[in-house]
């Protein structure tokens, strides 16, 4: 488990110094309207600077990216993630005690069968932190892209956005 928060320390450390590297550019797209002049697109959201609020405090890149409805969904599966691998790991130690108290099988066989559990839901912790890195990512590369109409039925859509 130490090992474990020393790792994710170090990622977290990682990603400070590259965000502070990445700040100084900036994401622009050189775009030629119909009378031939350029204009600069500027996006409106860093997807570096959602990553590593996302990394930091998991949620806070959907938050920064306004998809507020996502950050409580990130939190309730990490949650649960996290209170089964308490749960497992408690039954672990339980089992483990009582294994080396009376020797008997039936506790090597549950202490094993909760070491696996635990070491499963390690596994989802970690999985669900990086695909909330991702989605960080991924949604404010396109905090920007908006349909403009929907061309089955040529009506305009509507895009709508809360700002406080």
């Amino acid at each position: 488990m130490k090992s474990l928060i020393k790792n994710i320390v170090k990622c977290i450390a990682v990603l400070l110094i590259l965000n502070s590297r990445l700040n100084g550019f900036q994401d622009t797209l050189n775009v030629a309207d119909t009378t031939n002049e350029n204009q600069t697109f500027e996006m409106q959201k860093s997807p570096w600077g959602a990553v590593l609020r996302s990394a930091v405090i998991p949620g806070w890149g959907q938050i920064y990216n306004e998809s507020y409805w996502k950050a409580p969904v990130v939190w309730g599966i990490m949650g649960w993630f996290v209170y089964n691998w308490i749960d497992n790991n408690n039954k672990y130690i339980d089992y483990r005690n009582s294994y080396i108290q009376t020797n008997e099988t039936l506790d090597h066989d549950y202490r094993d069968f909760y070491r696996d559990q635990r070491d499963q839901f390690a596994i989802y912790i970690v999985l669900t932190y990086f695909l909330n890195l991702v989605d960080a990512y991924v949604d404010a590369h396109l905090f920007d892209f908006s349909v403009d109409e929907n061309y089955l039925t040529n009506t305009k859509m509507i895009n709508v956005r809360f700002h406080f």
